[in-house]
């Protein structure tokens, strides 16, 4: 297992003392389908991650949590286990916007997209070079919503990630690391579409900031992002509709619960937290019925180049801020519990 009793002990404490405030509307971005035979939360109490799962847990945030009382409880916590990186003027004048059902819920279009099915069914599609090749584009965009993250690259490689974007994960400054990084390959920025939405993973107050700027259409002011017009890497007519962030509790108690590295222990402590597509891929095992991933880390890792998308094959590249192997042992663990169902090749 990938936790110890201190830090469960420790979010015990936290669930029984602390979070009333944030699970007031935790619930709200927690909009499964109760009838689904196959819901993946009905399943963990028979797994050896029932003492894990908080099902009130805040996956998301939005206007009406934050308050004076949740900033000063929060602000202990840096980068993105909390709001310590962020003013309270930019944190209200942010999450102030996000109060509409659309930034709450994770599935705000399920009464449209269902027809007539009883479960959600995801794919979360990692950039893994497992996937070149494998020609399973039709399988993932097949789903009902399709999960991607950072320089997920599509256009010509449709047959083997699919074409469909549901949900965009990604942070300020991973999303412009991609874009540097992956223009040779066709990555320009998030994909656009009718149905896409933007999940901010914030750790720091660039993210705040940018969501503000590019739903209200205005420019930035200060910061690596400063500009005279707008931004528009999420399209000119995004709408505030389109914007959702991860709730830095949801973060935090990833950490502790499932992904509790021992880098903690080491000089990286302060820089560690869960990769971006973790976050993506947890935060789907914990808002679809069932999830179906795609592209992760598997133990063969060394067989396949670092991404899908490379021309000449790359050595997978780990980053000291993360725990990719610890992570790559925990999607075999939930694949083995019945939680997702992980695509391998071996």
């Amino acid at each position: 297992m990938y936790y110890n009793s201190k830090p469960v002990q420790q979010f015990k404490l936290y669930h029984n003392n602390v979070i009333s405030t944030a699970v007031k509307h935790a619930n709200l971005s927690l909009n499964v389908c109760q009838n689904c035979p196959n819901n993946i939360r009905k399943h963990v109490p028979q797994t050896q991650f029932a003492d894990m799962f908080l099902h009130n847990i805040p996956v998301l945030q939005w206007a009406k949590h934050f308050t004076p009382e949740e900033y000063k409880r929060l602000s202990q916590y840096r980068g993105a286990h909390g709001w310590g990186s962020v003013s309270a003027e930019v944190l209200n004048s942010s999450l102030g916007i996000l109060n509409t059902p659309a930034n709450w819920l994770m599935f705000d279009d399920w009464e449209k997209s269902a027809n007539g099915s009883k479960c959600i069914r995801c794919a979360v599609v990692g950039n893994g070079g497992i996937l070149n090749g494998t020609r399973k584009g039709k399988e993932i965009d097949a789903h009902h919503y399709v999960f991607r993250v950072n320089g997920a690259a599509l256009k010509g490689f449709e047959n083997d990630v699919g074409s469909r974007t549901s949900f965009y994960t990604f942070s300020t400054n991973t999303m412009r690391n991609s874009m540097r990084s992956y223009a040779r390959v066709g990555y320009r920025g998030p994909p656009i579409s009718k149905e896409t939405r933007y999940i901010f993973l914030p750790d720091h107050d660039r993210d705040y900031i940018l969501m503000k700027a590019a739903s209200t259409h205005t420019a930035i002011a200060t910061g690596p992002e400063r500009s005279k017009k707008p931004p528009t890497y999420f399209g000119k007519d995004v709408t505030v509709e389109k914007f959702k962030i991860y709730h830095p509790d949801f973060i935090r108690y990833l950490r502790n619960r499932f992904l509790h590295s021992k880098l903690l222990k080491t000089g990286a402590r302060r820089i560690y937290r869960p990769s971006t597509g973790a976050v993506m891929l947890l935060a789907a095992i914990h808002t679809c019925d069932q999830v179906d991933a795609y592209g992760f880390m598997t133990p063969d890792y060394s067989l396949y180049s670092d991404h899908y998308y490379d021309k000449q094959w790359h050595k997978v590249h780990f980053y000291a801020n993360h725990d990719m192997r610890m992570e790559m042992r925990l999607w075999q663990e939930l694949h083995k519990a019945g939680l997702m169902n992980l695509f391998m090749r071996k």
